[in-house]
Protein backbone atom coordinates (compact mmCIF):
# COMPACT_ATOMS: atom_id res chain seq x y z
CA UNK A 1 0.00 0.00 0.00
CA UNK A 2 0.85 3.39 -0.74
CA UNK A 3 1.96 5.45 2.78
CA UNK A 4 0.67 8.98 3.17
CA UNK A 5 2.20 12.03 5.12
CA UNK A 6 0.55 14.62 6.40
CA UNK A 7 2.42 17.82 6.97
CA UNK A 8 1.46 20.52 9.47
CA UNK A 9 2.27 23.46 11.40
CA UNK A 10 0.13 21.76 14.20
CA UNK A 11 1.16 18.38 15.47
CA UNK A 12 -2.53 17.98 16.75
CA UNK A 13 -3.83 19.03 13.08
CA UNK A 14 -1.78 16.11 11.77
CA UNK A 15 -2.43 14.27 14.24
CA UNK A 16 -6.27 14.45 13.53
CA UNK A 17 -6.06 14.62 9.85
CA UNK A 18 -4.54 11.15 10.39
CA UNK A 19 -6.76 10.14 13.00
CA UNK A 20 -10.00 11.19 10.68
CA UNK A 21 -8.16 9.20 7.22
CA UNK A 22 -8.07 6.27 9.45
CA UNK A 23 -11.67 6.25 10.36
CA UNK A 24 -12.17 5.88 6.33
CA UNK A 25 -9.50 3.27 6.12
CA UNK A 26 -7.89 1.88 9.15
CA UNK A 27 -5.67 -0.47 7.56
CA UNK A 28 -3.82 2.24 4.87
CA UNK A 29 -0.51 3.48 6.53
CA UNK A 30 -0.29 6.93 7.70
CA UNK A 31 1.90 9.08 10.05
CA UNK A 32 1.74 12.75 11.40
CA UNK A 33 4.48 15.36 11.18
CA UNK A 34 3.52 18.24 13.28
CA UNK A 35 4.73 21.01 14.96
CA UNK A 36 8.08 20.99 16.15
CA UNK A 37 10.22 18.90 18.66
CA UNK A 38 8.80 20.90 21.37
CA UNK A 39 5.09 20.58 20.61
CA UNK A 40 5.20 23.92 19.39
CA UNK A 41 4.14 25.36 16.04
CA UNK A 42 6.35 24.79 12.87
CA UNK A 43 7.71 22.19 10.58
CA UNK A 44 10.61 19.76 11.40
CA UNK A 45 12.87 18.26 9.49
CA UNK A 46 13.69 15.25 11.24
CA UNK A 47 9.74 14.42 11.97
CA UNK A 48 8.97 14.66 8.35
CA UNK A 49 11.82 12.41 7.48
CA UNK A 50 10.72 10.11 10.20
CA UNK A 51 6.95 9.71 9.05
CA UNK A 52 8.17 9.18 5.66
CA UNK A 53 10.83 6.51 6.85
CA UNK A 54 8.30 5.24 8.54
CA UNK A 55 5.17 4.61 5.92
CA UNK A 56 7.79 3.87 3.19
CA UNK A 57 7.49 0.79 0.89
CA UNK A 58 8.21 -0.15 -2.70
CA UNK A 59 4.70 1.21 -3.23
CA UNK A 60 5.67 4.59 -2.53
CA UNK A 61 4.88 7.29 -0.47
CA UNK A 62 2.55 10.25 -0.60
CA UNK A 63 3.01 14.00 1.52
CA UNK A 64 0.20 16.21 1.89
CA UNK A 65 1.02 19.62 3.48
CA UNK A 66 -0.56 22.37 5.28
CA UNK A 67 1.32 25.39 3.54
CA UNK A 68 4.65 27.71 3.27
CA UNK A 69 7.49 26.34 5.71
CA UNK A 70 5.63 23.18 5.79
CA UNK A 71 6.06 22.69 2.20
CA UNK A 72 9.44 24.19 1.93
CA UNK A 73 10.71 21.56 4.57
CA UNK A 74 9.09 19.01 2.83
CA UNK A 75 11.33 19.90 -0.22
CA UNK A 76 14.59 19.63 1.88
CA UNK A 77 13.61 16.00 3.05
CA UNK A 78 12.99 14.93 -0.57
CA UNK A 79 16.54 16.52 -1.62
CA UNK A 80 18.27 14.61 1.06
CA UNK A 81 15.94 11.34 1.33
CA UNK A 82 17.47 8.77 -0.95
CA UNK A 83 14.39 6.65 -1.62
CA UNK A 84 11.82 6.58 -5.05
CA UNK A 85 8.16 7.01 -5.36
CA UNK A 86 8.19 9.63 -2.75
CA UNK A 87 5.79 12.40 -4.00
CA UNK A 88 4.93 15.62 -2.58
CA UNK A 89 0.95 15.90 -3.24
CA UNK A 90 -1.13 19.94 -3.92
CA UNK A 91 -4.38 19.27 -2.45
CA UNK A 92 -6.56 19.97 0.44
CA UNK A 93 -5.25 18.09 3.61
CA UNK A 94 -8.10 16.57 5.13
CA UNK A 95 -9.96 15.78 1.88
CA UNK A 96 -6.67 14.80 0.01
CA UNK A 97 -5.91 12.53 2.79
CA UNK A 98 -8.92 10.53 3.27
CA UNK A 99 -9.05 9.89 -0.31
CA UNK A 100 -5.59 9.00 -0.42
CA UNK A 101 -6.13 6.62 2.49
CA UNK A 102 -9.02 5.01 0.96
CA UNK A 103 -7.28 4.35 -2.53
CA UNK A 104 -4.13 3.35 -0.86
CA UNK A 105 -5.90 0.46 1.15
CA UNK A 106 -7.91 -0.39 -2.03
CA UNK A 107 -4.52 -1.28 -3.77
CA UNK A 108 -4.60 1.55 -6.18
CA UNK A 109 -0.80 2.55 -6.84
CA UNK A 110 1.13 5.96 -6.45
CA UNK A 111 0.06 6.98 -9.62
CA UNK A 112 -3.33 5.93 -9.77
CA UNK A 113 -3.77 8.05 -6.21
CA UNK A 114 -1.81 10.88 -7.69
CA UNK A 115 -4.32 11.50 -10.23
CA UNK A 116 -7.48 11.68 -8.39
CA UNK A 117 -5.87 14.01 -5.95
CA UNK A 118 -6.10 16.30 -9.00
CA UNK A 119 -9.89 15.78 -9.03
CA UNK A 120 -10.25 16.23 -5.12
CA UNK A 121 -8.26 19.88 -5.99
CA UNK A 122 -10.98 20.95 -8.30
CA UNK A 123 -14.09 19.61 -6.22
CA UNK A 124 -16.08 22.10 -4.91
CA UNK A 125 -17.86 21.46 -1.38
CA UNK A 126 -21.35 22.99 -2.42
Amino acid sequence: MVGIVIVSHSQKLAEGVVELAKMMAAQAPLAAAGGLDDGELGTSYEKIFAAVEKVYSADGVMILMDMGSAVMTTEMVLEDLDRPNVKMIDAPLVEGAVLAAVESAGGRSLEEISLRMEEVRATKKF
